[in-house]
């Protein structure tokens, strides 16, 4: 019901422009996980968090930072509410996609999934809601091909190691998906330590999908 009384509000009093900056990721960057780096560093390089690390995840981008008005407005959306923000997480994260990712032929966009309970808490799982906007903008279709099938605790709230081992054996293919030889683009609000992240891709590949990427709205 929350959803619906946000949405009616946002067509009724439209959301205006979120206050600049909007602090762009430039690079250089780590070609895999898009960590910033503060100096020059001539073509691609990997971090070296990714240099000796095992990932199932192609690469990520975003188009912007995780912080300032950025940050605020996700953390409005996801905990507070704020449906009526979701067109605007929608064209940041749209913006990303046209700078790296427009070029290539995608299946399909894959959303990070809530736990049934918490997305029931929450009233929708913002991932969803985001990749459902810049689908329909891009003309790629969104499939929930993943399922959260144990409860665990924010990874926000968890450091690197505890957050890889909160989510063993949490997450499965949903039901039906079939990612064989499929391009998958998954899709989140921010994109931290990449443990959730490459997670979902571990599923995917396992079950067969050529190659997993992620886009976010932001990068943390």
């Amino acid at each position: 019901m929350r959803l619906w009384v946000e949405t009616i509000r946002g067509f009724i009093f439209p959301v205006g422009r979120p206050a600049r900056p909007w602090v762009r990721l430039e690079e250089p960057f780590c070609s895999r996980c898009a960590e910033p780096y503060a100096r020059h560093a001539p073509g691609e390089f990997l971090c070296s968090n990714c240099a000796g690390r095992r990932w199932s995840l192609g690469r990520v981008r975003a188009a912007y930072r995780a912080v300032g008005t950025v940050r605020e407005v996700i953390l409005r959306f996801k905990y507070q509410r704020e449906y009526s923000l979701r067109p605007w997480l929608g064209r940041w994260m749209r913006d990303g996609f046209r700078q790296y990712y427009s070029q290539e032929k995608w299946d399909a966009l894959v959303p990070v999934p809530l736990h049934g309970a918490r997305r029931r808490e929450r009233g929708f799982n913002q991932s969803a809601e985001i990749a459902g906007w810049l689908g329909a903008k891009v003309g790629i279709g969104v499939e929930e091909g993943l399922v959260r099938i144990k409860p665990t605790p924010p990874q926000a709230r968890l450091r690197r190691v505890e957050r890889l081992r909160n989510l063993r054996g949490a997450l499965a293919l949903a039901p039906g998906f079939d990612p064989r030889g499929r391009r998958l683009l998954l899709c989140d609000d921010v994109f931290t330590t990449g443990a959730t992240a490459d997670a979902c891709a571990r599923v995917l590949k396992q079950a067969g999908a050529e190659e997993v990427a992620a886009l976010t709205v932001a990068r943390g």
